[in-house]
């Protein structure tokens, strides 16, 4: 019995590992949960699973959801706050941490996590992008595992099974192309909100679901596997794949490249992380190679979709440079969300920081903090009478 815990319990890769912990329950106990502030879907966690601890971030729902639970499961504690949040990424009984949070939020609990001895099942992106200079050396240092929660990275863990010792040429690293592949910056110029949302193949939250329509989630993806998989971001190239069956491959030093392909179901990648190194039964679709009619690749368009090509950029100067785009980004997201701003303008507000950042060569946890805050306040400032 595996004991797990989950930051961020109720979005699209949370309540995904619920389906998996829900399918194996001789297998995996949930012993905590988080969310930010959807107190609804965690009491009904609650009720079903029985952790010992949820954290809430927002602390007035924190109590709201205490008093509701009370009747049913008095045995489970409620906390607010970070401080909740560390103390369900690092509670005693759990063997793993799924990181499920969206943002730079999840940086301190992945931390406290990794110092208390915890596995890491990494979904939360921003960890690596922003602060992996930090989190890989202690990782190493607390001799914890970083499994990859993202199909794509998922898919590079998956190839290099087996192959220790033996050179990587480079990581063929696969993108869908989002719902706008194949158009132009004109065509792009009066897209909506509603438009972006529909992604052509993969169900996920709305924030990364914008990421996948400019491609900065892939340029966020090539960051991370600069990472997690100790390669130069010139080793790692971006090969569009629209049907989404080739996760992602990698090249070695003889020419032979391995690809891991499947449906896209995100409940795949959290399984593995999950039962590492086992693989176990997963009730869902299969390839049926007899009907699959064609898988083809393209280049990305990396002068109309700039995510990707400010990605590259953030990632060759380093330091908080990666910081910067990821900050940027999130806010210009979540103004779009809010249809305050056009979509193309995601693209400017992160330019305009980048382009007025004075970078920190290695920046400690505070400075990436401040980093970040210094990015929303130069977007409020620049911005506030534009929009």
């Amino acid at each position: 019995m595996k004991n797990v815990a989950i930051l961020g319990s109720t979005g699209s890769i949370g309540t995904q590992t619920l389906d998996v912990l829900r399918a194996n329950p001789d297998d995996f106990s949930l012993v905590a949960i988080s969310a930010g502030s959807n107190i609804t879907m965690l009491e009904e966690q609650i009720r079903e699973f029985h952790p010992k601890l949820c954290a809430v971030f927002d602390e007035e729902k924190a109590l709201r959801l205490k008093e509701a639970v009370s009747d049913v499961s008095p045995q489970c504690k409620i906390v607010s706050g970070m401080e909740g949040l560390i103390e369900v990424s690092t509670i005693s009984e759990s063997d793993i941490l799924i990181t499920a949070v969206v943002g730079m939020i999840g940086i301190n609990p992945t931390i406290a996590a990794i110092k208390a001895g915890k596995d890491i099942g990494l979904a939360n992106k921003e960890t690596l992008v922003t602060a992996g200079h930090i989190i890989i050396p202690l990782a190493r240092k607390m001799q914890v595992s970083i499994l990859p929660v993202d199909s794509e990275h998922s898919a590079i863990f998956q190839c290099l099974n087996g192959e220790k010792g033996n050179v990587i040429d480079k990581i063929l690293l696969t993108a869908s192309g989002g719902p706008f592949r194949g158009m132009t910056k004109e065509e792009l110029l009066d897209v909506t909100l509603e438009m972006a949302l529909k992604h052509p193949n993969w169900s996920m939250g709305k924030k990364i679901t914008i990421d996948s329509a400019t491609m900065v989630n892939k340029g966020l993806e090539v960051i991370e596997a600069k990472w997690l998989f100790d390669v130069n971001p010139s080793q790692i190239e971006v090969v569009v794949q629209p049907q989404s069956i080739i996760h992602s491959m990698v090249q070695y030093k003889d020419g032979a490249v391995i690809a891991q392909l499947g449906t896209p179901d995100m409940r795949l990648p959290i399984q593995y992380a999950l039962y590492y190194p086992k693989r176990v039964f997963l009730k869902g679709d299969r390839l049926d190679f007899s009907t699959l009619s064609e898988i083809t690749f393209s280049k990305p368009d990396m002068d109309t979709f700039l995510g990707l090509k400010y990605a590259y950029k953030a990632i060759e100067c380093g330091g908080s440079m990666p910081t910067v785009l990821n900050a940027a980004n999130e806010y210009a997201v979540a103004r779009f969300l809010n249809k305050e701003i056009r979509f193309l303008e995601i693209y400017e507000m992160i330019d305009y920081c980048m382009s007025c950042h004075k970078n920190i060569e290695s920046p400690t946890v505070s400075q990436i903090l401040e980093t970040e805050q210094w990015v929303y306040e130069t977007i409020k400032s620049k911005w506030s009478t534009n929009s």
